[in-house]
């Protein structure tokens, strides 16, 4: 039986509901991104054996590179103020808040070059997507283990150092589109104090004026960006620790209500007793 006048009618039928259902065209959307995802990174796969043959920092460009041209599929348009703060040539511990899923090209909008991420082990396991961030050079660690997590940590710093490397982190350490940000937890700021060095924050305003998952909004829409000055820690030890946390959460707690237009909640979210896991 020829299957393309089904796969053609059922295509027709998903365009058409999607046109009357704002749920079936969120749907349809966050589909169209996880297939993006797996296709994009089934081809870089391949480009990044090709150009360099296996896991290096290197094929970070070929991957951004890539995953850039998904924001004109969905027309989405990034302010940015301050990349240039990003540009140092030296090693730095990047972290950034972390809204959702399209966080993503977010990240590769405004990656430096030389830059890893830190991310949960779990991703290591999406098929074409693990594996292209595993020859991005992606550090994985397994945050149900805070030992394993500290030995990790201390392997990053070392090799950060010696390869001249940016580590990107999500100090939230979990996605979170509650309005605000959530307590960061202590590995980026680990990293950095052992490691001697600076801090960058990057804050991203608030996805909320074109997505969001609960009234299942998923439109066009411009995301600010900015990119704060530099903190350094040299001379600091793990004392410090809990002082530069508060000062980096405050920091950009304050710019992305500033960037998002939207007033503080009642009361600040406090950070709790610090814990290594990212």
């Amino acid at each position: 039986m020829e299957l393309w006048p089904w796969l053609s009618a059922a295509l027709l039928l998903l365009l058409l509901l999607a046109q009357l259902s704002r749920t079936v065209k969120f749907y349809a959307k966050i589909i169209l991104y996880c297939v993006l995802c797996f296709c994009t990174s089934t081809v870089v796969t391949v480009l990044c054996l090709l150009r360099h043959g296996g896991r290096t920092v290197e094929n970070m460009s070929i991957i951004s590179c890539s995953v850039r041209a998904f924001k004109y599929v969905y027309g989405l348009r990034f302010d940015i103020k301050g990349r240039e703060k990003l540009e140092l040539d030296q090693p730095c511990v990047i972290i950034s808040n972390h809204q959702s899923v399209l966080d993503m090209m977010g990240l590769m909008e405004i990656l430096p070059k030389r830059c890893v991420q830190i991310a949960k082990r779990e991703l290591l396991f999406l098929g074409p997507v693990g594996i292209i961030m595993y020859l991005g050079g992606v550090v994985f660690i397994n945050r149900q283990r805070s030992s394993t997590a500290m030995t990790v940590m201390a392997q990053v710093g070392e090799h950060m150092v010696k390869e001249n490397l940016k580590v990107w982190i999500y100090p939230e350490g979990t996605r979170n589109s509650n309005g605000d940000l959530l307590p960061f937890k202590k590995g980026a700021f680990y990293l950095a104090v052992q490691a001697q060095v600076p801090i960058i924050s990057v804050v991203y305003s608030s996805f909320s004026s074109f997505y969001n998952p609960e009234t299942k909004l998923f439109t066009s829409g411009t995301i600010k960006v900015e990119v704060l000055d530099a903190i350094p820690t040299t001379g600091l030890t793990v004392a410090d620790i809990p002082k530069l946390m508060e000062t980096c959460h405050q920091d950009m707690r304050n710019t992305f209500f500033r960037l998002s237009k939207m007033p503080q909640g009642n009361g600040a979210v406090k950070q709790p007793q610090a814990r290594l896991a990212q």
